[in-house]
């Protein structure tokens, strides 16, 4: 079996498109106006082969206690999208920006709160214990890179949302759901693995 560089490098290399939260909701018309330009890090650990996600506290204003990729909107101070991701990355988990080996970009993301995400994908090297931002992050922890991108383990479900039943991807790992646009750049990379 190739080493897990060459999987991913692989992955990247092969086709696959952008994705939205619109995906499963082709009656929803996405608003029009510029969005807002964001990246998150996806990365797996080398020593492991885990990705590394987190829970957001609850106390945020804006998806409070769901999983996410680090990262954020790209600040004036970031350079490119990577460097976003990178800075969220050491500011959200404490990952020193030398650790990672950043692989390249996946298609980006259009969710329905008005951001452009850009998932970075690269991977961790050596040891690290993560340090969560007690103010954006509650938690933080891996699930393995061979449940991520098992297709057989996505299912659909769906909320009211807007007056509307809104169905989405979902990928659950033990007492974590993980769902909406994390699940959503998971699948599509499953894709790519599979």
């Amino acid at each position: 079996m190739p080493d897990l560089h060459q999987r991913l490098t692989d992955a990247l290399s092969r086709q696959g498109g952008a994705s939205t939260d619109y995906d499963l909701n082709k009656d929803v018309t996405v608003p029009p106006g510029p969005l807002t330009p964001a990246a998150v890090l996806f990365a797996v650990r080398e020593d492991s082969e885990t990705v590394i996600l987190t829970k957001r506290s609850a106390r945020l204003k804006h998806h409070p206690g769901q999983i996410a990729f680090p990262g954020g909107k790209q600040d004036p101070i970031d350079a490119t999208l990577t460097d976003a991701a990178l800075r969220e990355a050491r500011e959200e988990i404490g990952l020193p920006p030398e650790q990672v080996d950043v692989l390249g970009v996946l298609p980006s993301h259009q969710t329905v709160t008005g951001y452009l995400i850009t998932p970075v994908l690269a991977v961790v090297r050596g040891p690290f214990n993560p340090i969560p931002e007690a103010g954006e992050v509650s938690e933080v922890f891996e699930v393995p890179l061979a449940h991520l991108t098992d297709p057989a383990l996505y299912r659909i479900e769906g909320r009211h949302w807007q007056g509307r039943r809104r169905p989405y991807y979902t990928v659950p790992y033990g007492p974590y759901y993980i769902w909406g646009a994390t699940a959503r750049i998971l699948r599509a990379f499953a894709d790519r693995m599979s």
